[in-house]
C-alpha cells in the first residue's frame, strides 16, 4: 500500500534538551557510509543541533555528506536518553503503529529515499541541502508492519555478519601490527642498519582523466576508476576508458592517500585505475610488502606524513618526503622474509573477509526492493 513517507515516519521529532546540558554528541565526521553501528560519540554541552533517541535514523542532508552515504541508526543511547548532532542531520523516527525502526533505516539508505533526496537538493554549489518537505511527501509502496519487521530482521542478519567480519578483520590487522612491533621494534637481538624508507620502496601517483569521460555502468573498453571514497563504499562506482595513461592497481597493492583529511591513510582491496589522490607503493623486493604495509600503517608514518606541513596535505607528498623517513632495518633479509611468510596469509584472510563483506552488502541492497515488492517471499528467504 502506498504511503507518504511523512505518514509512517516522524521527521525531526521534538525533544527536550536544554542548552548547556551535557549529552552524547554524534558528529558528522565520525559517521561511516550507511553506518548501522555508530563507532563512537563525544560528551559535549548542547548548544543546538538535531536531537534524537535510540532507534532513530539520522541522515546527512548536505552535499557532499549525503552523496558519501552518511546515514546511521542511533544505537549508543540509553532508554529515554536524548542525544544530539549536526544541524545538517534529518532525523527519522518510526511511528510504532505503522513502521519498524530497522526497516526504516534500510529504507532511508536505499535508492527509494536517497535518489529523491539528492534530486531535491537546492542551494549554492558545494552547499546544497535536501528539501525535507519533498521527502515528507514522497510516496512509497510500504508492506504491512509484520512484513517490515521480517525484512528488517533479514537485512540486519546480513549486517551482523558484516560486523563480525569487520571485527575479525580488525583483530587480524592488530595481530599483524603486534607481530611487526615484536619482531622489528622491541627485539635487541636483531642487527640493523639505519636507512631511508626510499631504500625499501618507490611509489607512483595516479592519473586524473576529465569528468566528461566518466560512466557509471560497467562496459567493455572501460576500467574501474579508483578513488579514496571507494574504499568506504561502493555507492559511487565510476568507470573510465582504458588508456596507456591509466595507472593501475590491484587488490593486494598498498595504496596511500595523498591529500587533505585522508592524507596517510593506507588502503587495499580494489582492482582498477587509481586517481591522483592515491599513490601506489612498489616494494623494492617482493618480501618487503607486508613489512611496508605494517610500517606505513603505523602511527610513526601517519603522524610523520601529516606533520610535514600544509604542503603535503594540499599538494601531496613527494619523493623527498618519503626519503625523509628513517628507520632501523634488519641486515639479515631472512628476518624480513620470514615475517612476510607469517604476515602474508593474515593479509589474505583480511582480503577474503573484505570481499565477502562486499558480496554481503550487495546482497543486502539487492534484497530490499525484491522483498518489498513481493518478488521474494520473506518466509521463503532462507536467511
Amino acid at each position: 500500500m502506498k504511503y507518504k513517507l511523512g505518514d509512517f515516519t516522524e521527521f525531526n521529532p521534538k525533544e527536550s534538551l536544554p542548552k548547556g546540558t551535557v549529552a552524547k554528541k554524534i558528529s558528522m565526521d565520525i559517521l561511516q557510509p550507511f553506518c548501522r553501528d555508530i563507532p563512537s560519540f563525544t560528551m559535549e554541552k548542547y548548544n543546538g543541533g538535531a536531537k534524537f533517541r535510540n532507534d532513530d535514523t539520522i541522515m546527512a542532508r548536505i552535499t557532499p555528506c549525503l552523496e558519501n552515504g552518511k546515514t546511521a541508526k542511533v544505537n549508543v543511547l540509553q532508554d529515554g536518553e536524548v542525544g544530539f548532532g549536526s544541524t545538517e542531520y534529518i532525523v527519522f523516527r518510526a511511528i510504532s503503529e505503522v513502521s519498524d525502526p530497522d526497516f526504516l533505516f534500510y529504507l532511508i539508505c536505499s535508492p527509494y529515499v536517497r535518489e529523491p533526496a539528492i534530486k531535491s537538493m537546492v542551494g549554492s554549489s558545494g552547499r546544497q541541502r535536501v528539501q525535507t518537505s519533498v521527502l515528507e511527501q514522497l510516496e512509497i509502496d510500504v508492506p504491512p508492519l509484520d512484513m517490515q519487521k521480517q525484512i528488517g530482521c533479514i537485512l540486519k542478519s546480513l549486517d551482523d555478519r558484516i560486523e563480525l567480519n569487520n571485527a575479525i578483520n580488525n583483530n587480524l590487522e592488530q595481530q599483524a601490527q603486534a607481530l611487526y612491533e615484536n619482531t622489528f621494534l622491541t627485539s635487541s637481538a636483531i642487527v640493523t642498519e639505519h636507512i631511508s624508507l626510499s631504500n625499501l620502496m618507490d611509489y607512483a601517483g595516479g592519473s586524473q582523466p576529465p569528468a566528461s569521460e566518466f560512466i557509471f555502468d560497467e562496459r567493455e573498453g572501460y576500467v574501474r576508476f579508483v578513488q579514496i571514497r571507494d574504499y568506504d563504499t561502493d555507492s559511487h562506482i565510476t568507470y573510465i576508458p582504458f588508456s596507456p595513461k591509466n595507472k593501475l592497481c590491484e587488490e593486494h597493492d598498498i595504496m596511500i592517500a595523498r591529500y587533505g583529511a585522508s592524507l596517510g591513510r593506507i588502503c587495499f582491496g580494489i582492482n582498477g585505475a587509481y586517481n591522483v589522490a592515491l599513490a601506489k607503493v612498489f616494494p623494492k623486493k617482493p618480501y618487503y610488502r607486508e613489512f611496508l604495509r605494517c610500517y606505513l600503517s603505523s602511527r610513526t608514518f601517519y603522524e610523520g606524513i601529516n606533520n610535514k606541513g600544509g604542503r603535503s596535505a594540499q599538494a601531496g607528498f613527494n619523493q623527498s618526503d618519503i626519503a625523509s623517513f628513517e628507520l632501523d632495518f634488519p641486515l639479515d633479509n631472512d628476518i624480513v622474509s620470514n615475517f612476510e611468510k607469517i604476515a602474508a596469509p593474515m593479509f589474505e584472510q583480511r582480503l577474503h573477509l573484505k570481499k565477502e563483506n562486499q558480496r554481503l552488502s550487495m546482497l543486502r541492497d539487492t534484497l530490499l526492493p525484491k522483498l518489498m515488492s513481493g518478488e521474494l517471499d520473506v518466509s521463503d528467504s532462507g536467511l
